[in-house]
C-alpha cells in the first residue's frame, strides 16, 4: 500500500512536469493564431463565440482570475490603463487558469484559427485538441489537488483517433478511461512541443523502480512498450 502511494506521489510530480510544458505552448500557440487576426482583446469580443451564455460565464471567471492576480506585469498594466477591462491577451492568458483557457478555445467560433493550433500540435482537428485540453484539465487538478491518479477512472475521457501524422499507438483496446489514454496524449503532445522531451524515458524508469506496480491497472495494454509512440 506504501509502495502505490509513494508511486502516485512521483507520478504526479512527472505529470505536472509534463502539463506545465504543454501549458505553455498552448498559451503561446493560442496567442500567435488568434492575436493577429482578431486582435488583443478577441476574448471579450462576445462576436467570437460559440455560445454567448458561456461567453459571459468565462469572462466573468477570467475577470476575476486576472483580478486575483499578483504578477507585477498585471499590476502595472492596471496602473497605466484602466480601458479596457482587461490586458491584452499576451498578458491576460499568462494568469488565467488552464481550465479557462480551455474554455475559451472551446467556445471560440473561428474554426480554421482552432485548426492552425490544432497542426502546431500534430492533430488533424481542433476537436481532438479540445477533448484533450478539458481531459488534461481535469488530470492536472487531481495533481495539484493530491488526489490519486495512478488506477482511477477519469470521466473525461480523451478522444484519441485512430490515424495521426507522428509517432502514435496502434493498439486501442485499453480502458478510453484509464490514465493510459491521458499518458499517450501527453507523450504524444509533448514530442510536437519537444522533440528532445524525456517524458517517456522518464515514465519507463518510474516504472522499472516500481516493480510492485503493474501497468495494467492503469490501463496499459500488454505489448505497449512495442507501440512507437513508447520507442525510444
Amino acid at each position: 500500500m506504501l509502495a502505490c502511494y509513494y508511486f502516485d506521489k512521483d507520478l504526479k510530480a512527472l505529470l505536472f512536469k509534463a502539463i506545465q510544458t504543454i501549458e505553455v505552448a498552448v498559451r503561446s500557440k493560442v496567442i500567435k493564431h488568434f492575436a493577429p487576426t482578431c486582435g488583443p482583446f478577441w476574448f471579450m469580443d462576445e462576436t467570437k463565440a460559440v455560445n454567448q451564455r458561456r461567453f459571459q460565464t468565462n469572462l466573468e471567471t477570467i475577470k476575476k482570475e486576472v483580478g486575483r492576480s499578483k504578477e507585477q506585469y498585471i499590476r502595472e498594466h492596471f496602473r497605466k490603463y484602466t480601458d479596457p477591462d482587461l490586458p491584452p491577451v499576451w498578458k491576460t492568458l499568462e494568469v488565467i487558469s488552464l481550465g479557462e483557457l480551455s474554455k475559451l478555445f472551446n467556445n471560440f467560433n473561428e474554426s480554421q484559427l482552432k485548426h492552425n493550433v490544432a497542426h502546431e500540435f500534430g492533430l488533424n482537428h481542433h476537436k481532438f485538441l479540445s477533448s484533450w485540453l478539458e481531459s488534461l484539465t481535469s488530470l492536472r487538478n487531481h495533481c495539484a489537488h493530491h488526489a490519486r491518479v495512478w488506477n482511477r477512472a477519469y470521466p473525461l475521457k480523451p478522444t484519441t483517433p485512430q490515424v495521426m501524422p507522428n509517432k502514435w499507438i496502434t493498439n486501442f483496446t485499453f480502458r478510453e478511461e484509464s490514465l493510459y489514454a491521458q499518458l499517450c496524449c501527453i507523450a504524444y503532445w509533448l514530442n510536437a512541443v519537444d522533440t528532445n522531451n524525456t517524458f517517456v524515458s522518464d515514465l519507463k524508469m518510474l516504472l522499472l523502480r516500481n516493480t510492485t506496480i503493474d501497468p495494467a491497472m492503469m490501463g496499459f495494454p500488454s505489448n505497449w512498450r512495442q507501440e512507437p509512440l513508447w520507442q525510444l
